[in-house]
């Protein structure tokens, strides 16, 4: 299920990425003492009293200036109240009510999402009283706050739960396969659907950043019904590229948080990128299916190892990711996208794959057999016994005398192991380490 979004939003040096970096727990954003140092979104995940939900950070607004960079922030501001479910307005209370304040209380107001307004900076009880000033503004109740020392914070976040949406997650039976396209712009992603959906259900283009939305395709293959997704390609951070672009990425978060499996397109012209990396990585650290589709195959120039070579490449780069089947597929010419549906159908199999507790226990005591666990400091290593906690990806437990006498190293020889035993292609395994309690 994809996790609603919050948007802070307000004008330059409020203490936005402040509270940004509070509620993520972490130094994400750059925070400095200077108006408009904020100048993309930055997205996290937050939680509290037990909903999860994005974050976005955004430049401070401001009016009236003609400034390009002024321009750029204004506009990665006002989609990311569009793309919010709750929209968290940040002042300042020491400044008072402010004419930008006003100006971006009316754009708030012809939105009509939910907003809750933050009155920051009241780091002294004595300036508490400055909160009142702020109603004027026309929303609810405002909650002063200091970013800065966590004052506030939580009655903050309370009123923001309260107006966060009650998700639903769409009404497709359980058995249905949720597929996700994801990759660089101009992969040749859009060109892949509507080769699978075999016509022209989304809008194909040359120029790369074409697809804005993600939007859910169902239809059924040979008796398997499934929902295809076609998310806007994700470009590196950093790189100067149309606005529109960078607002596609949380969509496209969404879209994987929704998936069993996502198809990974390469461009077979270009070979592996460091962005092909990164999109890979945010679909294994979500533990979803996955395949490797490299496509516009029919325009490389190829001679009797091509082909092995690829893989060799891919195989390199993603390591972490050795378990994802490759296709190597034209989208133009429709070579090979006739694969794509049962290698995806097979993979989504494995994904929900649960091994019997006995199986599992037998295959576990073979490979400590084979190969021991190395002894540390002159203590030997037990692994007594394993279970399967999870599907989607499957999450095994391991109980074991002492977790961190473990190295990395056996860990994923023992995830090896699993693979050989039970396949799980295309999916990523997950394998915790848990110390065995002593009877009483």
């Amino acid at each position: 299920m994809s996790l609603p979004v919050v948007a802070i939003v307000g004008r330059p040096n409020v203490g936005k990425s402040t509270l940004f970096n509070r509620i993520a727990g972490e130094r994400i954003a750059i925070v400095e003492d200077k108006p408009g140092i904020t100048r993309d979104r930055i997205y996290t995940r937050g939680d509290w009293s037990g909903r999860h939900f994005h974050v976005i950070d955004t430049g401070g607004l401001e009016f009236g200036k003609k400034d390009e960079v002024v321009e750029h922030i204004r506009h990665q501001a006002e989609l990311a109240i569009e793309e919010a479910d709750v929209i968290l307005f940040m002042v300042d209370g020491h400044d008072g009510v402010t004419s930008t304040d006003e100006e971006v209380s009316r754009i708030l107001h012809r939105s009509n999402k939910p907003v809750v307004l933050a009155v920051n900076k009241l780091d002294d009880v004595k300036h508490h009283e400055n909160v009142y000033e702020f109603y004027r503004l026309g929303f609810d109740e405002p909650i002063g706050i200091s970013s800065l020392h966590g004052t506030g914070t939580g009655d903050l976040l309370d009123a923001v739960v309260d107006r966060l949406p009650d998700r639903e997650e769409e009404e497709y039976d359980s058995d249905t396969i949720r597929v996700s396209i994801i990759g660089r712009p101009n992969v040749g992603k859009s060109s892949l659907v509507n080769r699978i959906l075999g016509e022209e259900r989304v809008i194909v283009s040359p120029v790369a950043g074409t697809t804005r939305d993600a939007v859910d395709t169902p239809f059924t293959h040979e008796g398997q019904d499934y929902v295809i997704v076609d998310t806007a390609g994700m470009r590196k951070r950093g790189k100067v590229y149309e606005t529109t672009e960078k607002y596609s990425v949380l969509r496209a978060l969404r879209a994987i948080e929704r998936a069993d499996v996502v198809l990974i397109v390469l461009d077979g012209t270009e070979g592996v990128t460091e962005q092909d990396k990164r999109v890979a990585g945010i679909a294994h650290d979500a533990g979803r299916g996955a395949v490797f589709v490299v496509n516009k195959w029919d325009a490389v120039e190829k001679d009797d190892q091509t082909m092995n070579r690829m893989i060799r490449d891919i195989s390199q780069e993603f390591a972490f990711m050795d378990y994802a089947p490759i296709l190597f597929t034209s989208a133009k010419t429709g070579q090979r996208v006739r694969k794509t549906l049962p290698v995806v159908k097979e993979v989504a199999e494995q994904h929900a794959l649960r091994v019997s507790t006995s199986v599992l226990n037998q295959v576990l005591q073979d490979a400590v057999m084979s190969t021991p666990p190395p002894t540390v400091n002159g203590k030997r290593t037990r692994i007594y016994y394993g279970t399967q906690v999870s599907v989607k990806p499957p999450v095994f437990v391991l109980f074991v005398n002492d977790p961190e006498r473990i190295h990395f190293t056996y860990h994923r020889y023992l995830e090896n192991q699993l693979r050989e035993a039970f396949g799980f292609i295309g999916s990523p395994i997950r394998i915790l380490l848990r110390k065995k309690k002593k009877e009483t």
